[in-house]
């Protein structure tokens, strides 16, 4: 349902019937997302996400496979006209993030964005961002971590020894870091700084999905985001 709602405010902005829109959501079930040209086989164990009660997802974006914990993140999607970033895939991805930066030091967390979609605290991973263009529309949405349970991300996602020693780090718990390691803040309390460093300097409304972007959304949730044939089309 959050990628058929991601992608129905997506065709609504691009008709004009909805302003562009920044959403803030989280995962209910929790939840694997894996990026649109990534294999749901290789990169997620099944098996063990029905056994822990976790759904799995291809997202419309690329980038890689995500664990959506309902109480260790928070995830965001901006969707608007093309034309209100910069052009390039690096320069847009730094200028949006650089609000997720905003609402981290907020919470007295000093964070980096590292080329081309991530942000960093200490040299740790803290966000993860996937962005896709369609039809002059600019999609992207990424998660900020809350809390981090490393035993159960990895038992769920499929991390190759390759892709660990690339990036040159002893194991894949040493990548990645959480809001709780440096803040005593609440999630809400993290949310509502998110928003500040997003919000700032905007006129703004606080909507709500309407009537026709929930019945599109659901629609898209039932027939392609839930189907076998999207999930694991590679």
């Amino acid at each position: 349902m959050n990628m058929g709602i991601d992608e129905a405010v997506s065709e609504s902005v691009r008709s004009g019937s909805s302003a562009p829109t920044m959403r803030f959501y989280r995962w209910d079930p929790s939840a694997v997302s894996i990026g649109r040209f990534q294999s749901m086989k290789k990169e997620v164990n099944t098996d063990t996400c029905k056994e822990l009660g976790v759904e799995w997802v291809r997202r419309i974006t690329g980038g890689g496979a995500v664990y959506h914990d309902l109480n260790g993140e928070i995830t965001y999607s901006i969707i608007a006209p093309e034309g209100m970033f910069p052009k390039g895939i690096r320069e847009s991805y730094s200028f949006i993030c650089g609000w997720i930066i905003k609402g981290l030091k907020g919470l007295g967390i000093e964070a980096q964005f590292v080329p081309i979609n991530d942000i960093i605290v200490e040299g740790k991973k803290i966000s993860g961002n996937a962005q896709t263009r369609r039809k002059g529309i600019l999609l992207q949405h990424g998660t900020i971590l809350y809390d981090l349970d490393v035993k159960k991300m990895f038992s769920l996602l499929n991390v190759s020894k390759e892709k660990i020693s690339d990036k040159m780090v002893k194991s894949a718990e040493e990548r990645v870091t959480c809001v709780r390691r440096y803040s005593n803040a609440g999630i809400e309390e993290l949310c509502k700084n998110l928003m500040n460093g997003f919000t700032e300097g905007k006129e703004y409304d606080i909507g709500k999905l309407s009537e026709e972007e929930q019945k599109r959304a659901k629609e898209l949730s039932d027939s392609v985001y839930s189907s076998d044939g999207w999930n694991f089309s590679r």
